[in-house]
């Protein structure tokens, strides 16, 4: 069965095929080859060839299991009586609230307000400090809000968020697993992601990036530009 590993370290980071080696069964090595290739191909950055190389495989000895095996099914709108007949909860379609955040944000700035009254009165600063320190403090949020889009102040929350709370942190991997296995099944090919801003910042340069999966996804934009996507059903 082949399995997917994101490898991390000294070596750029980037998605690495692997696959189960079965003794003494041809089909495993064949795998194994096949799959080394596809990594080859990704890491020279070759999409189209890599995808070519999953595509021609599909549904053979030797090829990804699982790949694109989704039924698919065409779109098209439903109305609320038609979900509720098949015991679709419409609440389960929103987005969940996830409030962990804001929850540390008003604690740092709890935290922030107490300290700041602390070194107060621990070195006696004067009204005229204090005001000068405060526009400090303003000048470097506007600067984060108008250069950055809030994002340097997004990355320390997402930081200290994933450090402090296993509940966030667990939140966001299931997440991206979620978009990562499904990217799988429908038949698009995954080949990175970030579970952190700072991660994202370190591989991507990007700010204001909380988490996110990378696919080889030309095919389904090209999809979505004709108007052809169809809704999937993973049975």
């Amino acid at each position: 069965m082949g399995t997917i590993v994101y490898c991390t370290g000294l070596v750029p980071p980037r998605l690495r095929f692997c696959s189960k080696k079965i003794v003494g069964s041809s089909v495993g090595v064949e795998r194994q080859q096949v799959l080394e290739q596809v990594d080859k191909e990704l890491s020279k950055g070759d999409e189209r060839a890599a995808l070519s190389l999953v595509k021609d495989l599909q549904g053979k000895p030797g090829g990804l299991r699982c790949f694109g095996a989704a039924r698919q099914i065409p779109q098209r709108l439903y109305t609320l009586d038609e979900l509720k007949l098949n015991g679709i909860q419409t609440r389960s379609l929103l987005s969940p609230v996830d409030a962990t955040l804001g929850a540390i944000e008003r604690s740092l700035q709890i935290a922030g307000v107490a300290g700041g009254l602390a070194t107060w009165n621990a070195f006696g600063f004067t009204t005229q400090q204090i005001l000068l320190f405060s526009l400090g403090l303003l000048f470097l949020w506007t600067l984060d809000s108008v250069s950055f889009n809030g994002g340097l102040g997004s990355l320390v929350l997402d930081t200290i968020g994933h450090t402090f709370s296993q509940k966030y942190h667990n939140r966001v991997i299931q997440h991206e697993a979620g978009h990562f296995l499904i990217a799988y099944m429908v038949g698009i090919l995954p080949r990175g992601y970030t579970l952190t801003s700072l991660e994202a910042l370190q591989k991507d340069g990007s700010l204001n990036v909380q988490a996110g999966t990378a696919f080889v996804d030309f095919e389904f934009l090209e999809e979505v530009n004709t108007g052809k996507v169809s809704a999937t059903v993973c049975s």
